[in-house]
């Protein structure tokens, strides 16, 4: 008698249920969420004189190749170490950064070199050989120009050219090149999207300064340096960047000059050489009082009449205080230097509040499409 009474009682609720389903269906309370008569609202968007327009389907935003995904977050922007002379530019503030992706090494050598190819074969009629080689291709004099006495030759002959330093990071390169480079590379995505009847990706582009820095951070908050606080050297004196180590002893770390792109270990998101090898180029414009004419959330100061652009990360040629997360330089837009280069991002649309609070993002990102693989020194 229980047994029957319990499956009685079952038997009516989903009649009941089913009943109110139905009726709902008939007052039309459901067809936007079900697609209405047909099944076909998520596709054609109004189904019976009814909105029933659900996502559009085939979108996804996958990991850009040889990017990681950074996650979103806030964290105290400036300064991680007392510093005097900088205080007044460099003062420390919270923002807040929505999430990305970010190349996990400085763009190299070959990497440029397709660009170069291609404008060299696509694009002499409309931009002429003589301005791209003058704007767009790599100025290989830096080697000579930017040291006084300096035997140089070796490297203006060979760094760009041989093969042998395919994957070290491109130098000679302007902000301006830097920026264009973003553009052909965002072109040739959305050239293969198209043909595949795909949509149109987020676009690469340079990275605001303090997306940089959050990226360089690792998720370490108030760290000095990408690996964490307080030394360049671990535990068993091994330097673990490419700088100017001691007074001078530039092979200390291994390279006289700079590395390769991936060399030394990466921080907690998955980036290497966020301090040291090159200095890279930010997206934005230089400006002593940066806190007080810039926003809290997604910082970005694209002033276009401001020629002085940020460089962060220090690189070979540099003392260990530029390669401090929260150290702050400029140089001109259209100056090219052995030792600034550069790295793209993209906006992460998709997870425009992913947060890292469950895990390593960036690390779990970088395993699945990362384009590098780790050399420790």
């Amino acid at each position: 008698m229980m047994k029957y009474n319990w499956l009685t009682v079952n038997a009516t609720r989903v009649v009941m249920v089913a009943a109110v389903v139905l009726l709902m269906q008939g007052c039309g309370f459901l067809k936007s969420k079900f697609g209405g008569k047909g099944g076909k609202g998520g596709e054609v968007g109004v189904t019976n004189g009814e909105i029933t327009a659900t996502g559009r389907k085939g979108w996804k935003q996958p990991t850009p190749y040889g990017m990681v995904l950074i996650p979103s977050g806030s964290f105290i922007m400036g300064q991680a170490d007392e510093d005097v002379a900088a205080t007044q530019i460099n003062m420390n503030r919270q923002v807040t950064i929505s999430s990305f992706y970010m190349d996990d090494a400085e763009i190299s050598n070959h990497e440029y070199r397709q660009y170069v190819n291609a404008l060299l074969a696509d694009s002499v009629s409309t931009l002429g050989e003589e301005e791209i080689m003058a704007k767009f291709y790599p100025d290989t004099t830096v080697w000579k120009n930017d040291f006084t006495y300096h035997n140089g030759d070796p490297m203006l002959e060979h760094y760009y050219a041989h093969p042998a330093f395919d994957t070290y990071p491109v130098v000679g390169v302007s902000w301006i090149a830097a920026k264009h480079f973003c553009k052909w590379r965002t072109n040739t995505l959305d050239d293969f999207r198209n043909k595949e009847g795909g949509y149109r990706s987020f676009g690469f582009r340079l990275p605001s300064e303090a997306e940089w820095e959050w990226a360089a951070r690792g998720g370490k908050s108030g760290a000095k340096y990408p690996w964490g606080n307080p030394y360049v050297a671990n535990g068993k004196g091994c330097y673990l960047a490419n700088f100017k180590p001691q007074r001078g002893n530039f092979d200390a770390d291994g390279y006289p000059y700079t590395a390769p792109a991936n060399a030394y270990s990466a921080n907690d998101y998955g980036l290497y050489n966020m301090a040291g090898n090159v200095a890279e180029w930010c997206r934005d414009a230089y400006a002593d009082n940066t806190n007080a004419i810039v926003w809290d959330m997604n910082p970005d100061n694209q002033n276009a009449d401001e020629p002085r652009k940020v460089v962060r990360g220090g690189s070979w040629k540099d003392i260990a205080y530029y390669l401090e997360t929260g150290t702050r330089y400029y140089e001109y837009e259209d100056q090219k230097r052995s030792y600034i280069g550069f790295r793209c991002v993209m906006d992460n649309l998709e997870g425009r509040t992913a947060s890292a609070r469950g895990g390593k993002v960036g690390g779990s990102s970088k395993s699945k499409s990362s384009k590098k693989s780790a050399k420790k020194v």
